[in-house]
């Protein structure tokens, strides 16, 4: 998966905007909480999970996937692009946008065909 990949995964999901990150990065939020963040040079993303995901994807694919910092429940995990499994990162990151995404929004995908 490639940031372009990434870009128009994100802006599909209801409710997704693309911002400029703390350090010029794209950042992807909804409803003003961010979720997703590339790298500056786009071969990394930063994404929410829960911390047990967070440590069984490190624990699985450490060539793809460490840790970044942990707060409450959640427990930010950087993967590199062109190591991780397409299908395996594009779950992670819709899981991250759920995780984040009130109901409302949550209910417009489930109800897409």
């Amino acid at each position: 998966m490639d940031a372009a990949a990434v870009q128009k995964l994100m802006l599909g999901l209801p409710g997704v905007e693309e911002h400029e990150g703390w350090a010029g990065q794209p950042a992807f939020k909804v409803k003003n909480k961010g979720f997703v963040y590339l790298s500056g040079d786009e071969t990394s993303v930063m994404l929410k999970a829960l911390r047990e995901e967070q440590e069984a994807m490190v624990a699985e694919d450490p060539e793809a996937y460490t840790p970044s910092w942990s707060a409450g429940r959640f427990g930010w995990l950087e993967a590199d692009l062109a190591a991780a499994d397409e299908d395996e990162l594009r779950e992670l990151l819709t899981e991250a946008w759920r995780l984040t995404a009130p109901k409302y929004l949550i209910a417009q995908l489930d109800e897409r065909p």
